[in-house]
């Protein structure tokens, strides 16, 4: 690409992120003492490997710290009190990369610290209403990898355009606008009036959501103004429509040198874009891997840094975001996928001067089982494998210059959530969780066994004395039509053998994601109140292979539903719950199947716990972030073309079915899923005369990340339980 043409495509999009400087962290980088048990993850490692930067929340907080991999000394880097997602060490090891989620909301943005606490600087999200997440560090650590969610242009109180339906979805843009009155309904169900989130009287004022509350995520009622940048509006100037009717979203992928030396270089950028992220640069710089598509369709794809243009495409699986490695002559890329495939195996794929594809093999496979994780060293010859079997994880390490066999890694729990290679020599920094421990980090050396760092968690203080955690027992129900679900139960302590108990029937989110046997506070909470827990995976739940992953698209969302009954009836005919005393509980996708499963199956469940879910499919789409819409579309169906099957799957349309106690939970920053959408059930509800409540999470998001706030949650849902379950 010339460079006056590649100037002006930067031009198009809005200011490249600039590093903006801020003073050194608050606070004593001495260890305070725990407030909490806590856990540690997500850990990045030195190139020495001697160091480890990781997040723990030992004060409350999940924030980032840095400790010995094989020693007790821990700091805490960064006091302030916005919650850490996400790490990563710079390869020369002069910056620690980090994303914060500032108020606990959903927007997020990136930082740059230097190990020893100096020089913190925001690096990419610092403009208002922008979102901005990590990428890759380029090899030789001059640079970072920042996707930035850039927001509609303001443009003052805007209007809806009416464009006709269109036939077909355009791949090179948004989706086509919504028409008038979309978010409407009729029959017994109708959205329900009154302010709340996101609207404004006719003056254009409106509520205030508080420091760190995004503007314009309202619960879409139509027919009212709204002020600022608002996903389901076309602004004035004309800007053509995104999915959701407004101007469309834009990720934008850059490199930036967090010192500021040297200007962001643009890397990747897309219209009406649901995902965008540079997974890694290959040694000279010449291509980037970019993992980009919606949830059930991400792609790899192999980008040319000189102009843009793109190399080759290969699908990926859902999951962990870092999908693969470029070779260390770039001639070779080791990718995670699922191309072709039920479950995701180790592909190398050969790949031409420009990035274009001429070959692809199997490295490594296994049968019936997702390769989940995957972590190179730093020299590209061998690569750290973990499997997902059955819900469970085993460890592996594999040559990639030589024929030899993989050499199993013993593991000390059942799930590892990360993997991070530590140092030339070849050790391995592990984060596991399992169901008799909190989420902890392990250091393990070059041929040798793996062990606890001193700083994590001992698994002898996850649960107060006298109450050990329990361990759970896989479950695999069959659906009324045939289909072999999962899932895991969970039976509380002291109850005699073979005499049936009170029972939670707990749904993930998702819904790609998957049950997994680790150590859930809120389990515990109501296992020690003396409910059994049954986690189910139901269709569209990852692990099982891709087809029941897809299995729930469409009207198999419907089969989905019919899931939940089916898993409940399943423990009840095994003798394990007590089919009187049934209640639904789950979070984001899973709470929208609480609210589904007790207006389609209203006899089965004496209450319900819905968290951050979604009541109606149409008000969603009106309200979330213009990249989830994106996203979501797949799954759940297109808010134009599917717009009636998507009120036909919403819970809020068949409200008049509800019969029981319903809890709502909800973060009052959560713009993924907005609190409008519990707010309309209970309010509901209430309409109709049964026992509705809802609970609102100060400074949080669609996750609970405050160990104060978490505990509210628990003991609330676990109160509530045992309330109506007559306990």
């Amino acid at each position: 690409m010339a460079a006056d043409t590649r100037d002006r495509l930067i031009g198009a999009m809005s200011a490249a992120p600039v590093p903006v400087p801020l003073a050194d962290a608050a606070g004593t980088r001495d260890t305070p003492r725990p407030l909490v048990a806590h856990g540690c993850w997500y850990p990045s490692a030195d190139p020495t490997g001697e160091w480890v930067a990781f997040i723990c929340d030992r004060t409350g907080v999940p924030q980032l710290w840095t400790g010995l991999a094989n020693g007790s000394e821990i700091h805490l880097l960064d006091a302030d009190p916005d919650p850490v997602t996400e790490v990563s060490w710079s390869p020369d090891g002069r910056w620690i990369a980090y994303t914060v989620a500032p108020g606990g909301g959903e927007h997020t943005r990136v930082l740059c610290v230097r190990p020893d606490g100096t020089g913190r600087r925001i690096v990419a999200g610092a403009d208002a209403g922008s979102s901005a997440y990590l990428g890759c560090w380029t090899r030789d650590g001059s640079a970072v990898a920042v996707t930035v969610a850039e927001p509609p242009p303001p443009t003052g109180l805007t209007v809806r355009t009416v464009l006709p339906e269109p036939s077909a979805p355009d791949h090179g843009t948004a989706f086509g606008d919504l028409p008038a009155g979309w978010a409407e309904r009729d029959g017994p169900a109708t959205l329900l009036g009154g302010t709340g989130h996101g609207q404004v009287g006719p003056d254009g004022s409106g509520p205030d959501h508080g420091p760190g509350a995004p503007a314009g995520h309202g619960t879409g009622v139509p027919g009212r103004a709204t002020a600022g940048p608002v996903h389901g509006t076309a602004g004035l100037d004309g800007e053509g429509p995104g999915l959701d009717g407004g101007a469309p979203d834009r990720l934008t992928a850059y490199l930036v040198d967090p010192s500021g030396l040297g200007s962001p270089v643009l890397v990747a950028a897309e219209s009406g874009a649901a995902t965008l992220r540079v997974c890694d640069v290959s040694q000279d710089g010449r291509l980037a891997l970019v993992r980009r598509g919606p949830r059930g369709r991400r792609e790899a794809v192999v980008v040319r840094t000189a102009d843009l243009a793109t190399g080759s495409v290969l699908r990926v699986g859902d999951g962990d975001p870092w999908i693969g490695r470029f070779s260390q002559d770039g001639r070779t890329l080791w990718l995670r996928s699922d191309h072709e495939r039920q479950f995701a195996a180790l592909l190398a794929a050969t790949l031409d001067e420009d990035g274009g594809r001429v070959g692809l093999s199997v490295v490594a496979e296994r049968e019936g089982s997702d390769l989940e994780l995957l972590a190179f060293a730093e020299d590209g010859r061998t690569a750290a494998l973990a499997w997902n079997v059955r819900g469970a994880s085993e460890l592996e390490t594999l040559s990639l210059s030589t024929a030899a066999r993989p050499r199993r890694v013993p593991l000390p729990h059942e799930v590892v959530t990360r993997i991070t290679r530590a140092g030339p020599a070849g050790g391995t920094v592990l984060a596991l969780s399992g169901s008799q421990r909190r989420p902890g980090v392990w250091w393990a050396p070059p041929g040798g066994l793996s062990a606890r760092t001193p700083w994590s968690s001992r698994d002898e203080d996850a649960v107060p004395p006298g109450r050990p955690p329990v361990r759970p027992v896989p479950l695999r129900p069959t659906a009324r039509d045939g289909v072999r679900l999962g899932g895991w139960y969970y039976r509380a302590a002291g109850r005699d053998a073979g005499r049936p108990g009170p029972c939670v029937i707990h749904l993930h989110g998702g819904p790609e994601e998957q049950e997994r046997p680790v150590f859930d506070p809120l389990y515990h909470e109501l296992l020690g109140r003396g409910l059994d827990v049954f986690a189910p995976d139901v269709r569209g739940s990852s692990g099982w292979g891709r087809s029941f992953v897809d299995a729930d698209l469409g009207t198999g969302r419907f089969a989905a539903i019919d899931d939940v009954a089916d898993c409940a009836a399943h423990v009840v005919l095994d003798g394990l719950a007590d089919p009187t005393r049934l209640a639904v509980m789950g979070r984001s996708y899973g709470g929208y199947l609480t609210m589904a499963s007790l207006v389609w199956h209203p006899e089965l469940f004496r209450t319900g716990v819905a968290v951050c879910g979604m009541s109606d499919l149409s008000t969603f789409f009106a309200g979330t972030e213009p990249w989830i819409a994106e996203s979501a579309a797949h799954k759940y169906g297109h808010p134009v073309r599917d717009r009636e099957l998507l009120r036909a799957l919403s819970p809020m349309n068949r409200v008049d079915a509800l019969r029981v106690p319903l809890l709502a939970v909800h973060g009052e920053h959560d713009t993924n899923v907005p609190p409008g959408e519990s707010e309309q059930m209970v309010r509901a509800a209430r309409e109709r005369g049964l026992p509705a409540e809802m609970l609102t999470l100060r400074d949080e998001g669609h996750e609970f990340r405050r160990a104060d706030n978490r505990r509210l949650f628990r003991r609330a849902a676990a109160d509530w339980m045992q309330r109506h379950l007559g306990l």
